[in-house]
């Protein structure tokens, strides 16, 4: 999905209609009697070679009250905010309306990019109404009849250099994750030490880092606090942060972008749309984060949505450091650190390892411990081993602890080198490999921990088979050609001898 597409306007212009259509499916109920659609729904959307997502939403009414039309407007302007791209609809056959004149007001300043749409504009009852339309200031409007699918190569046009761009924007901020390593940096030297610190951190490319966790654990107020200011909404309410939020700042001379994201519950609890929306952002802001901070509420940590959170991150490969929050609240300081890392290990062994940092938000105590934690975590992402101190450390693994023999034939490592990193990916080749179990695979993930200090980060660990090189493999012996040329003009040239049978005794 390149870019999310969010259709508004007036109840009862056509917005379920085009959704249908550019779904593909009937998913959103149509009718002739205004505001059917109340919650947000979402598609995923095909344009020809455009694939996108798709929102639909309810009608605007100017009700700002906590009314039902109150509420559904906040849930409309909620999308807005969140959609790359707004398609705002009106009536070509009713014309513009006074309504349409404030919402139009409204997106000029929420939205990030209005496309203006006149649909039921098919014959020469629209003619007027698509006229009117300029009178907006959002463009020349595109003419279109979602019930009879005109108009489509016209949005198709306007579409595709905008989803150019959000490609080329999101490619720019994406991390730049599963480096190759060239030949050289495979083959370093037997005296060269391990290899591999955090890059060099610019307001152009900060360091990127994302805090999830499960809703009220005080994600905003982290961040807050971090930036010095109430830049976002906080309360004792829980789910109050929708979609993900980037702040960039400088935090204590290091530039960094951090990625606020809603509260993820446990996905049977997520009903409405707006939740499913949200917690869907919180996981694109993982992928486009370097480190994930996962931070836990001091009274009830470790549930089991905090394991599934932690566990996203590590197979997304990204650094993971474990913050405890509202750490003031807590009487018995010792003995609760004590246990926090006793159930850390026992329950996330795949981030064996990972730093556990006790932070309190309201207070900012332990902030500084934080960051260095996500330094430390970040350089450790960019881990990199020499080929030749890899193979030494194999050949004592596998003296201290053989592979097993399955149907007794035996599997042996021959070599293993570094072919990536952020996160470290390693390859060894072996015969074999099909066969080889988990628990000799942790056991060298765990070997690579200690002994080449990678904790918490996620390692790759590959097996390859290595292809024999012998030419004569698979081939029964045999006179060569040549030989059998010259022996063949030979028997030919030879008298024949009848053969004589042996005389009978």
């Amino acid at each position: 999905m390149s870019f999310s597409l969010a259709i508004v306007g007036r109840p009862n212009v056509g917005k379920s209609t085009l959704f249908n259509r550019l779904v593909g499916r009937r998913l959103a109920l149509v009718d002739d009697q205004p505001g059917v659609t109340r919650d947000l729904r979402e598609g995923e959307a095909k344009l020809g070679d455009l694939r996108f997502t798709v929102i639909d939403t309810a009608g605007l009414e100017e009700a700002t009250d906590e009314s039902l039309q109150g509420r559904m407007r906040k849930l409309t302007e909620r999308a807005v905010d969140m959609a790359d791209i707004c398609l705002f609809m009106i009536d070509a056959r009713a014309g513009v309306l006074p309504a349409d004149e404030v919402f139009a007001d409204i997106l000029r300043k929420r939205a990030k990019h209005v496309i203006l749409a006149a649909n039921k504009a098919e014959g020469q009852a629209g003619e007027s109404g698509l006229l009117e339309a300029f009178s907006l200031g959002l463009g020349e409007p595109l003419r279109l009849s979602a019930e009879h699918g005109e108009g489509m190569p016209d949005l198709y046009a306007v579409l595709q250099p905008l989803a150019e761009e959000f490609d080329e924007r999101a490619a720019a901020e994406a991390p730049e994750v599963d480096v190759e390593l060239t030949e050289e940096e495979q083959e370093l030297g037997e005296g060269e030490d391990i290899g591999g610190e955090s890059r060099e951190f610019t307001f152009d490319k900060p360091l990127q880092i994302a805090v999830v966790g499960r809703p009220n654990a005080g994600k905003s107020t982290l961040i807050n606090k971090l930036l010095g200011e109430d830049r976002l909404l906080t309360g004792p309410e829980a789910g109050i942060t929708r979609d993900s939020i980037s702040v960039t700042m400088d935090w204590n001379g290091v530039p960094v972008r951090v990625f606020d994201t809603a509260g993820m519950r446990k996905k049977a609890k997520v009903q409405e749309k707006l939740e499913k929306l949200s917690v869907a952002d919180g996981l694109r802001a993982v992928k486009f984060a370097e480190v994930v901070v996962v931070l836990l509420d001091v009274s009830i940590p470790f549930e089991q949505q905090d394991l599934r959170i932690a566990d996203l991150a590590e197979r997304e490969g990204r650094a993971v450091v474990v913050a405890v929050n509202k750490w003031d609240t807590e009487t018995d300081k010792s003995n609760k650190a004590k246990e926090l890392r006793e159930e850390f290990a026992r329950l996330l062994p795949q981030l064996r390892g990972a730093q556990l940092v006790t932070v309190s938000a309201v207070t900012g105590k332990n902030l500084d411990k934080l960051q260095e934690a996500i330094l430390h975590a970040h350089a450790i992402w960019n881990r990199r081993v020499s080929t030749s101190r890899l193979n030494n450390w194999l050949g004592a693994m596998t003296e201290a602890h053989p592979p097993p023999a399955p149907g007794g034939r035996r599997i042996k490592l021959r070599y293993m080198t570094q072919v990536k990193a952020r996160p470290p990916q390693f390859v060894v080749m072996c015969s074999h490999p099909d066969e080889l179990n988990d628990s000799y695979k942790r056991y060298l993930v765990n070997g690579l921990r200690e002994d080449f200090d990678m904790p918490g980060t996620p390692i790759r660990l590959f097996f390859r088979s290595q292809a024999d090189k012998n030419p004569y493999k698979n081939k029964t012996k045999s006179t060569p050609s040549r030989l059998r040329k010259h022996l063949g003009k030979d028997r030919a040239d030879a008298p024949k001898v009848k053969k004589q049978r042996p005389p009978k005794k």
